[in-house]
């Protein structure tokens, strides 16, 4: 084991192309949403220092650039959260203690189990951290920053003070069987993280979703969770799930061009709950000569249930929202998205509400993460 302190710098920055030399990572986790996906309404509300560079950076969902050129009054403009260089206490102890940190606090967008993270140091070449550490904590509401630096907030270690590459994507995996609400990211003992993902599984208030009666239940925010998809070459099927509308043309699911015939692209959805499907919005915003000629929904109810047809093969419009009520209401645990021969889709929508085995269910999944 090195001891070196600059054994996991990159190189400085050669000219040309900025990510020639990045060093990326494989990470299995990272299929799983982003919790911190700001989509789905994740902030950064607080961080004790962020002189060099603002701490909402670390969500930006777009990867980190970097502009050789760039400099401001406080010197140069990173893209990302970058604190400044800790001191010591005197001439003679120049350097910061073992103790010495800083932290940002982050609001999930949407409580869950956290199964990885990657903490991407993507430009911070020789002023990345020495180490990082992971805090989360559960705090129901709308917390200030006040809130959850009070005294008698208990926040558990996820992962302890572990090094990290500079330039590079860190992921690490996480083991914590629980639902958080926050997390605390901290960089020992300074610098710059250009982005952070966390990847994991939603968890939502039985509660809540019972109150609101009918809901989305394909909803990433509820709990609805894309299990497999037929192809994946443009983007993430998960995003026709997200919450919102689609802002462009990557912010929902796109394939490649079909070539051979008799076949189709498809994606398979597990619903929050078990429950009573009404009708299904399917939005073809921003896809305009490449939205899906035709598309089918099928559910089933159970893991290994028959399929059956919820809407038979439909004709889409490009750049368009549809609406479809469904002639009888349906019982479904799973909603396939057939797209004929191929094409995007930019959201889908599967209004119904739990039965009472799902929220029974819910109910058992929640109180067995939270207790």
């Amino acid at each position: 084991m090195t001891t070196d302190p600059h054994a996991n710098d990159a190189a400085p920055y050669p000219g040309g192309d900025p990510y020639a030399d990045y060093r990326s990572g494989d990470f299995p986790f990272t299929t799983l949403v982003d919790l911190a996906d700001r989509r789905l309404g994740a902030g950064v509300i607080a961080a004790n220092d962020e002189f060099f560079a603002e701490r909402e950076n670390l969500l930006v969902r777009e990867p980190a650039v970097f502009d050789p050129e760039r400099f401001g009054h406080k010197g140069k403009i990173m893209d990302g959260w970058e604190t400044r260089r800790r001191r010591g206490t005197g001439p003679g102890s120049p350097f910061p203690s073992a103790d010495d940190h800083d932290w940002a606090i982050v609001r999930l967008g949407a409580a869950g189990v956290i199964r990885g993270v990657v903490v991407d140091t993507a430009h911070f070449r020789g002023n990345y951290p020495q180490k990082v550490s992971l805090q989360a904590t559960v705090a129901e509401g709308a917390p200030g920053p006040g809130d959850l630096l009070a005294e008698d907030v208990k926040w558990e270690e996820l992962l302890p003070p572990t090094p990290v590459r500079g330039h590079a994507a860190n992921g690490f995996e996480i083991t914590s069987e629980r639902r958080w609400t926050h997390i605390r990211l901290c960089q020992h003992p300074d610098g710059g993280i250009a982005r952070l993902r966390v990847h994991g599984e939603v968890v939502p208030d039985p509660a809540w979703l019972e109150l609101l009666g009918i809901i989305d239940l394909a909803s990433v925010l509820n709990g609805g969770v894309c299990e497999d998809a037929s192809d994946r070459f443009y983007s993430s099927p998960t995003q026709i799930i997200l919450p919102g509308t689609s802002r462009k043309m990557d912010d929902g699911w796109e394939n490649r061009r079909r070539r051979v015939r008799d076949t189709n692209d498809w994606v398979r959805f597990r619903l929050a709950a078990q429950g009573v499907v009404r009708a299904v919005e399917i939005d073809t915003a921003y896809l305009k000569g490449n939205a899906a000629g035709w598309i089918a929904l099928s559910g089933r109810d159970g893991e290994t249930g028959d399929w059956f047809e919820l809407l038979p093969r439909t004709r889409l419009q490009p750049d368009t929202p549809h609406r479809f009520p469904l002639a009888t209401p349906a019982v479904a645990t799973h909603v396939r998205l057939d797209a004929f021969p191929d094409g995007g889709v930019a959201r889908m929508r599967v209004h119904g509400e739990p039965t009472a085995r799902g929220l029974g269910e819910l109910r058992s999944l929640y109180a067995g993460l939270t207790a």
